[in-house]
């Protein structure tokens, strides 16, 4: 029990992964599931080098995407800006991996050392059958293919894990003291430890551990693949995708309950979005209604939004007769580096942040009236930021 009159202060959780608003997510898959087609429809560009052949991607393409988002379209209209910025995932086509890359077959060390380099990703699954299309293993099976790259990624992992252990032990060898570092040391290795266990022994990814805020320092600091959060984009034929119904689809959501419980599977149609993405607005929403799919058949949008999500990234919004703005942050940052997003400035002279939320804005109609019914609100430097504030920093000289 802890002591009468003294408030238990909750530990901050510590986020997999870099601690940055800036991350990227890549788009993997073994060869010609549709990864570069779908990283040219979602970009709106022919960046990414799609081919009927193997390792047609070597070096990855990069672009950032808009992320929608109802809120930003409304406080545009509310103010009629002159410059709108949405929020942005900068997503990178990524080579095909194939059996064997992480002992260098195929393009394999190339392929995963820019895996590595990404905070996410987006992992392309083959659920059609075209004649014309190879596959590198034959035929389709994306089960098979699900579990080529999820053993390739926890193969590597455990190289670069064993590799971590071996410095660790060499570092607690040297600690002979007993100061908080020399125990630090000697406790990196217990936990170094644990995360090879899971990775061998539990035979589980690194992400689907129940891990401790010390234990995620390690994990960030040794940058594993399998810590990286997968959203699974499983590319149906048009036809399978507009009657909702592929043979495929319960075997994969099987495959992920069982092995990975949890990650987002979304079912798109790279040849769908490859008609749509050559019409216009009016042209989209007639073909969705033939199609029978509402007012909107592609899942571009939703697949952006739960990339975006997996990152743990929000936003809040500047707004203005000149700009209104989306700022991508990390969730649970505080005030002062939120403004720092801006300028630094904004951060290092930080005195307070005027915040509103989105909801009372949208109920009140102005800023004003939000001012007159009380909701704007003055926080300091242990705010939080909430998803969908509006803000207006005050920084000192």
């Amino acid at each position: 029990m802890p002591p009468k009159g003294k408030k238990v202060e909750e530990t901050k959780r510590v986020i997999l992964g870099r601690p940055s608003n800036n991350l990227q997510i890549g788009i993997v898959g073994v060869p010609n599931v549709g990864k570069s087609s779908f990283f040219n429809t979602l970009s709106q560009t022919d960046l990414g080098k799609a081919a009927n052949f193997p390792y047609a991607t070597i070096d990855p393409e990069e672009a950032r995407i808009p992320v929608p988002d109802e809120r930003f379209d409304w406080l545009c209209s509310l103010y009629k800006p002159k410059s709108e910025v949405p929020a942005f995932l900068t997503c990178v086509d990524i080579a095909g991996l194939t059996a064997g890359a992480s002992t260098g077959a195929g393009l394999g060390n190339a392929f995963l050392s820019h895996v590595r380099s990404v905070d996410g990703i987006f992992q392309v699954v083959r659920a059609f059958d075209d004649a014309e299309v190879i596959h590198v293993e034959g035929d389709v099976d994306p089960c098979r293919d699900m579990q080529i790259i999820s053993t390739e990624l926890r193969l590597k992992d455990i190289e670069w894990v064993e590799k971590g252990l071996e410095m660790a032990k060499k570092n607690a060898r040297s600690a002979g003291g007993v100061s908080l570092a020399d125990k630090a040391k000697k406790e990196e290795v217990a936990i170094v430890e644990k995360i090879l266990k899971h990775l061998t022994e539990d035979n589980k990814d690194v992400r689907k551990g129940n891990w401790s805020n010390k234990e995620v320092d390690v994990i960030n600091g040794l940058n594993l693949l399998t810590a990286k959060p997968i959203t699974y984009l499983v590319n149906l034929s048009e036809r399978d995708f507009v009657r909702k119904k592929n043979k495929w689809l319960p075997k994969i959501k099987a495959w992920i309950d069982e092995n990975n419980p949890g990650d987002n599977l979304i079912p798109f149609s790279v040849a769908l979005e490859e008609r749509l993405v050559r019409m216009s607005d009016e042209e989209k929403v007639a073909e969705a209604e033939t199609l029978g799919l509402g007012k909107n058949a592609s899942a571009l949008g939703k697949i952006t939004t739960s990339g975006y999500t997996s990152l743990e990234l929000i936003r809040y919004f500047t707004c203005g007769p000149d700009e209104v703005r989306a700022w991508t942050v990390r969730k649970g940052i505080k005030a002062p580096q939120a403004a720092g997003v801006i300028h630094s400035d904004f951060e290092n002279k930080f005195i307070c942040g005027e915040i509103m939320s989105y909801a009372d804005l949208k109920e009140y109609g102005s800023e004003a009236a939000v001012k007159a019914a009380g909701k704007l609100r003055q926080q300091g430097k242990p705010y939080e930021i909430v998803d969908g504030d509006i803000c207006y920093w005050k920084a000192g000289q």
